[in-house]
């Protein structure tokens, strides 16, 4: 396994064998040509943009994830962000890239094993690029595949900066959280799955699979909730025109409101395999990843 950053691009890669299998978009991503193709209407969503996941590699080599697509332009690959970040009485929209962006700070640190890479970074989250509210470490893990797939879990730590600060989704009962958009999926099939609220704890996960461009079979990408996480588990919500989906957080009709010193943790682990998985094959992961200890952030302040 080897993580290396691209000098041109300023992408962070993550590869296996001399294979891609994904690239965090750590550099600030213009929109340049896109402007072009974009209508009127959505133009102010093509924004300068950073802090996400594409592409995401699937087990044939093809690409999973799409980046600025017309219908909107703001979306990109895998991404976590809000779309009510409430702060000194007034909303920005980190999904949207209205008002509050996250920025990267050049803090990172990359590392590698025969089994496992890892990228951690740091970004701001600045208001109206006028100050830093909040401070944002993001992890992302990858281990080496099997004949299944690979394993890619995420850790993020939002510490607010200024007080006042919380998060809601759309409406505070819609969208908002880990954000997942991949591209056109031909025979498309999503699966949420939420346990029994009877037990301690029930398991979360989700499976969106398909024909991807490329592929040579179906393939699917599942994602697990961390029982860690807050407001376990969160609801689940899918667009699937727009081959969408996601956990949200926090809970629905409530604002989520950070505290300066004392960071918010969630976890979600990605499970990119070939075909489509039995219930009882995800069963199994999540029951692994529930066990799972926290990677934990090495980059002072968290």
């Amino acid at each position: 396994m080897e993580v290396l950053e691209d000098p041109a691009s300023g992408q962070l890669l993550l590869m296996e064998d001399g294979k891609p299998v994904l690239a965090y978009n750590y550099s600030t991503v213009e929109p340049g040509e896109v402007v072009a193709r974009t209508s009127p209407a959505n133009l102010k969503y093509a924004r300068p943009r950073s802090n996400y996941i594409h592409p995401l590699i699937g087990p044939g080599g093809e690409t999973l994830t799409l980046d600025w697509p017309v219908d909107h332009p703001h979306h990109r690959g895998i991404y976590w962000a809000w779309p009510e970040v409430e702060y000194g009485g007034e909303l920005g929209d980190l999904h949207a890239l209205q008002r509050v962006f996250a920025r990267p700070t050049g803090r990172k640190r990359l590392s590698r094993h025969r089994e496992w890479a890892r990228i951690e970074a740091e970004n701001f989250w600045e208001w109206d690029d006028r100050g830093p509210v909040v401070r944002e470490v993001a992890i992302i893990h990858t281990t080496r595949s099997n004949p299944e797939g690979r394993f890619v879990d995420l850790e993020f730590y939002f510490t607010a900066l200024k007080d006042g600060v919380s998060l809601a989704r759309r409406g505070t009962n819609a969208y908002g959280g880990l954000n997942i958009r991949l591209t056109q999926v031909e025979e498309q099939q999503i699966d949420f799955h939420t346990g029994n609220r009877s037990e301690d704890p029930p398991g979360a996960w989700a499976e969106l699979s398909g024909s991807f461009p490329g592929g040579e079979t179906v393939a699917g990408i599942s994602v697990f909730q961390h029982p860690s996480n807050p407001d376990y588990p969160g609801d689940w919500v899918q667009f699937p025109e727009l081959n969408w989906f996601q956990p949200t957080f926090p809970a629905s009709g409530t604002r989520y409101a950070l505290a300066v010193g004392e960071p918010l943790v969630l976890r979600f682990r990605l499970w990119v395999h070939r075909g489509r998985m039995s219930e009882r094959a995800h069963s199994d992961v999540w029951k692994s990843f529930s066990r799972v200890p926290p990677i934990g952030s090495t980059l002072d302040g968290s």
